[in-house]
């Protein structure tokens, strides 16, 4: 299984960057890069906070898939 992220989307949406996200969740700006890469799977309260940033929920930002 594979996790999919939508934060480089989202990001894209509220004009936001890497560095902005990470100040906002209280991680380094690498993390959010290696989770749009799909290198780092997010601990649950690392995936709640993005999506409240976003006013979204985690299932449409993170989606495990079969690849």
């Amino acid at each position: 299984m594979a996790l999919l992220t939508r934060i480089k989307e989202y990001r894209a949406k509220f004009d936001m960057k890497q560095e902005t996200l990470a100040e906002l969740v209280g991680v380094r700006r690498e993390t959010i890069g290696h989770l749009e890469k799909g290198k780092y799977n997010p601990s649950l309260k690392l995936a709640f906070d993005i999506a409240k940033v976003f006013n979204t929920t985690v299932e449409e930002l993170f989606e495990f898939t079969d690849v």
